[in-house]
């Protein structure tokens, strides 16, 4: 089986950690004998290449030093930053079009699989169309908030799904939006683990480590709680990883901070973004009796490894935030819960899919400082309830989260398509 990716983001060399867990997903079908290929955009003039032995093939759309619209932010923000970038969506569908036909011309692949698709569905249409290529379509929730401030998406939308032979999505939240706008048949296609695993089936590339520096992480070893040396061991270490971006509720994180004691909590908040002088200026004004908060900036593999083998929890505040979004599946809770860590993270989004509440992690309100405390505390004062999260995390990832499964079925959805 033939099967061409399509994407707006994708590695642009071996290191880079951009999209890891796409990158991680192509692998295992490469390994599950499905042949890939890959088409993206290009990045400031960057041709056509391989990953992993995968062809990745790059359309281009403007003059190199234009070619900015996708790789290192989301093109959404991208534009809401600068909006002269809008004036590119229309030769980066057109380029991708043709690109997807002479592609499809050539190779003849059994299925398109488009993930975000707006626009990347009107971008596969033509091969679609013209081939009768079974189009799959795969949601992640950032094109769904388009319709919140443009409404002409809508109608795009609802017409790309139906053309669709099957359309997956990551979490129950997007698939409940999906069927908002048009009523069809959602299959659940989460993310697996994305750090490197003891059989090898795994990149070396964890989502957190894209948040936390510039390379990725060196992953796979088991986390072992305990102090660093110089710090106090009496200590009870709570650790966010991820951008500073509102959606991810640090100011929040920090509020819990004054109802923690300083003398037993400390918070690690790795990573930057937008909001990191803020949240460095919210910090510096809780109570001297509050929980320590300590802002690591970018950390090497290296340094990311050592948080979370010496922390004692892992958190994800995350919130709605003012322009509707909001976590779609929070992997980076995924992979703390592999390295061995118990998980506190808000009731939003796609994490209830990840945290079963009181089972595979504990889930609080969004927003709510007090339970997000109120939380961490129980963890530090309950050995008891830190191993049976921990073993049902276990459970939890190998039933729903296991690349093999995830995987398995992807390709059962492939199959069927090819016999409608």
């Amino acid at each position: 089986m033939k099967v061409l990716v399509i994407g707006s983001v994708y590695p642009r060399y071996p290191e880079d950690a951009e999209v890891p867990w796409l990158r991680t997903s192509i692998a295992h079908l490469k390994k599950a004998g499905v042949q890939v290929q890959v088409l993206a955009p290009a990045y400031k003039g960057l041709k056509s290449h391989e990953i992993d032995g995968v062809k990745v093939n790059r359309f281009r759309y403007a003059p190199a030093s234009l070619e900015m619209l996708t790789h290192e932010e989301g093109a959404p923000s991208k534009m809401a930053n600068k909006p002269w970038l809008q004036l590119l969506a229309i030769p980066y569908i057109i380029s991708g079009f043709f690109k997807c036909l002479s592609l499809c011309r050539k190779w003849r692949p059994d299925i398109i699989h488009a993930h975000w698709p707006f626009p990347h569905a009107y971008i596969a249409l033509g091969a679609v169309k013209l081939f009768r290529i079974p189009l799959v379509l795969n949601f992640h929730g950032a094109e769904l908030l388009l319709i919140r401030k443009k409404k002409w998406v809508r109608p795009l939308l609802k017409f790309a799904i139906g053309q669709a032979r099957a359309v997956f999505a990551n979490s129950s939240f997007t698939a409940g939006k999906i069927k908002a706008i048009r009523d069809v048949k959602v299959e659940w296609s989460p993310y697996g683990t994305t750090l490197e695993t003891k059989d090898g089936g795994s990149l070396p590339l964890a989502s957190a480590a894209k948040a936390a520096s510039a390379t990725p992480s060196s992953g796979g070893t088991r986390a072992c709680p305990g102090p660093v040396p110089g710090q106090r061991p009496d200590k009870f270490k709570i650790l966010f990883v991820g951008r500073h971006i509102e959606r991810k509720g640090i100011r929040y994180l920090i509020e819990a901070a004054k109802h923690l004691p300083k003398d037993q909590f400390e918070i690690r908040i790795v990573g930057v973004g937008d909001l990191t002088e803020e949240l460095k200026k919210q910090a510096a004004g809780t109570t001297p009796e509050s929980a320590e908060i300590i802002f690591t900036g970018k950390l090497s593999p290296e340094a990311l490894a050592d948080e979370y083998r010496t922390a004692n929890v892992f958190t994800l505040p995350a919130i709605v935030d003012s322009k509707g979004d909001t976590e779609g599946l929070g992997v980076v809770l995924i992979e703390a819960m592999e390295l061995g860590l118990p998980v506190v993270a808000s009731n939003v989004g796609g994490i209830p899919d990840v945290v079963v509440d009181g089972v595979s992690g504990i889930l609080v309100p969004e927003k709510d400082p007090e339970a997000l405390a109120s939380a961490f505390k129980k963890l530090a004062s309950d050995a008891g309830l830190v191993r049976d999260l921990l073993a049902g995390a276990r459970k939890r990832i190998d039933e729903c989260f296991s690349w093999d499964k995830i995987i398995q079925q992807q390709i059962q959805v492939y199959n069927r398509c090819l016999k409608k």
